[in-house]
């Protein structure tokens, strides 16, 4: 995103016990452990996928969460994506030439977000490369089916950009339209929560991806101006994020939309490897009255 190439939004983090619960009923759920590297999952920054340069930070492991469902059948993909149940397909932003939605909880839709964000965070290698993207690809949907199965409507949504141009061919699919997506999560973290006053929740934004042939074309500015517009509709005053301090690009892109940073991690992290991550909060421009109207 500032033209995006290089935003380090976070992946979507795994959800907090307000708003997910463990899968007991499910045979195929697995605990994962994150690799040691990962102090706090909740915390740990990793490269959004839309910008280029700091895309090869991202490991496999930084993507799973504690307990998700690993899909074992085409069966498991429809009953976790709800298919046959009616979804609202309203826009929330028309935005930059680029619609956005909410995704659609059916399979074939489900598994086009699980592609772009692959193609965004994959890392490619020089052996069995095809191999390791379609492993990856899978962990990547089977965190979708868990945060889907286990998220109430109105503490997780993903959202998804169109290209609202006509179909160049006939033969597309309305889910092959989809070229960005974005996570929303209500979060509440305490080390978030110290820097904003009056709340005890707020709506973290993570994992937006953007496919390559798309990217500078302010797909990720549509995709934070629907993450506002969510935040209004669940009464949110407060949006945070998390960036890398070193990524000019996407910290020039967000304080632009209005995000400010307010903590940063401590020095001794760039010691371990790691690149040094800020936090950037947003107060959304609305009264409690323009709330309690909402």
């Amino acid at each position: 995103m500032a033209v995006l190439r290089a935003s380090p939004l976070l992946l979507p983090q795994p959800l907090s016990p307000t708003a997910a619960s463990p899968h007991p009923s499910c045979t195929t759920c697995r605990r994962v452990t994150v690799a040691a590297t990962v102090a706090a999952p909740s915390r740990s920054c990793v490269t959004a996928g839309i910008h280029g340069r700091a895309k090869k930070r991202v490991s496999r492991a930084e993507w799973r969460g504690t307990a998700f469902c690993l899909p074992a059948t085409e069966e498991e993909v429809s009953v976790a994506g709800g298919v046959g149940k009616e979804e609202d397909d309203k826009y929330l932003v028309r935005e930059a030439g680029w619609d956005v939605r909410s995704m659609r909880r059916v399979g074939e839709e489900m598994r086009r977000v699980a592609q772009v964000q692959a193609e965004a965070f994959h890392v490619p290698v020089a052996l069995f490369n095809d191999f390791f993207y379609d492993f990856f690809k899978a962990e990547v949907l089977s965190a979708l089916i868990y945060r889907v199965r286990n998220s109430p409507p109105d503490r997780y949504a993903c959202l998804v950009a169109e290209d609202p141009e006509p179909d160049t061919q006939p033969s597309q699919a309305p889910f092959e339209k989809i070229v960005g997506v974005v996570d929303c999560t209500v979060q509440d973290e305490v080390d978030v929560l110290k820097q904003i006053k009056g709340v005890d929740e707020y709506l973290y934004v993570s994992g937006i991806a953007v496919l390559p042939s798309f990217r500078r074309r302010k797909v990720g500015t549509a995709l934070l101006k629907a993450c506002e517009t969510l935040a209004l509709q669940w009464r949110h005053r407060f949006m945070a994020l998390r960036a890398y301090e070193d990524d000019d690009g996407a910290c020039g892109l967000y304080s632009k939309a209005g995000y400010k940073v307010v903590s940063r991690d401590p020095d001794w992290v760039t010691w371990v490897g790691r690149r040094r991550c800020v936090l950037m909060i947003k107060e959304l421009p609305i009264h409690d009255n323009e709330m309690e109207l909402q």
